[in-house]
């Protein structure tokens, strides 16, 4: 075997040693002391001496940050997505990205073994993937962010039509939301039941449905919250407010896929031009040609 492959051989050993003791420290018990934190802010808490996971840890995080920025964005896109913190997601990017490295690194090994290939391009082969990685799972983020999004949109009219009908019979807001929580699944349905769980802690209504529509991405939902936070403030009826938001959301939901269905307009006209079209010309005019052939 000649330098470069066991200079290949030696950084996957060293990519996996280091992935393995980042995934055993991630998976390891919270200690009592982070476990009681979080009710004891009153408390001035000493926090532990950090140890050397922790400083690498921090050490690819910071590199990471660095290096790609838009720390802000990610932030911002793992509070609409319902919660996360920015070191773990620099975590899950520095894995995901020591997976496209692993995996460059093996198949270029492997080449490395078979061909003469220089190891100047194997290397920024096994760079490439490591970016690769790295972007992949901050594109997959975006993805789960606008999934979610659609999905809370789509459920919207329901709950507002189910907690219209709980007021109307005669239940209070806290007490109506609190049915509905119950009573329904879904990722606006946990959304609701964390601005309950605020209310039950002590913030006042309209302060958590405010908090609702500051950290949501979808505009709709933002007016939902708005629109109840006014009603409550203003004496207004409740009930017409949100059968009023429902049939709005409804309206824009139906008003999106009709401009979907028109941005689609063209595409949907590509397997009829180039597919039903040609076939069309071919059956029309080659009996004529077959014809103008067996004349000559």
């Amino acid at each position: 075997m000649n330098a470069g492959a066991g200079a290949i051989l030696g950084a996957l050993c060293g990519i996996g040693l280091v992935t393995a003791g980042i995934g055993w420290h991630s998976g390891r018990r919270v200690s009592l002391m982070q476990r009681v934190a979080p009710y004891t802010r009153d408390v001035v808490w000493v926090p532990e001496r950090p140890s050397l996971s922790m400083k690498l840890r921090a050490a690819v995080v910071a590199a990471l940050d660095r290096a790609l920025g838009g720390s802000r964005s990610v932030e911002t896109r793992l509070t609409r997505l319902g919660g996360g913190t920015l070191v773990g997601f620099r975590v899950q990017q520095f894995l995901w990205g020591l997976t496209g490295f692993g995996c460059c690194l093996a198949a270029s090994l492997w080449w490395r073994l078979s061909h003469d290939t220089a190891v100047i391009v194997l290397l920024i082969l096994c760079l490439s993937g490591f970016l690769s990685g790295v972007l992949l799972c901050d594109q997959r983020l975006t993805t789960r962010v606008r999934v979610r999004e659609r999905t809370m949109a789509a459920e919207l009219p329901v709950l507002a039509d189910l907690l219209a009908l709980t007021v109307a019979a005669g239940e209070g807001p806290v007490a109506g939301l609190r049915r509905v929580v119950r009573a329904s699944h879904g990722e606006l349905s946990r959304e609701l039941g964390r601005v309950l769980a605020e209310i039950h802690t002590g913030t006042p209504v309209a302060a958590a449905f405010d908090a609702l529509a500051a950290r949501t991405g979808v505009a709709a939902i933002a007016r939902f919250c708005e629109a109840i936070s006014v009603a409550l403030e203003r004496g207004s009826p409740l009930t017409d407010v949100l059968h009023a938001q429902a049939a709005d959301v409804r309206e824009a939901s139906r008003r999106d896929l009709i401009e979907a269905g028109a941005r689609k307009e063209v595409t949907m006209m590509l397997p009829v031009v180039f597919l039903l079209m040609p076939v069309t010309v071919v059956f029309a005019f080659y009996p004529g040609l077959v014809a103008l052939h067996l004349t000559d």
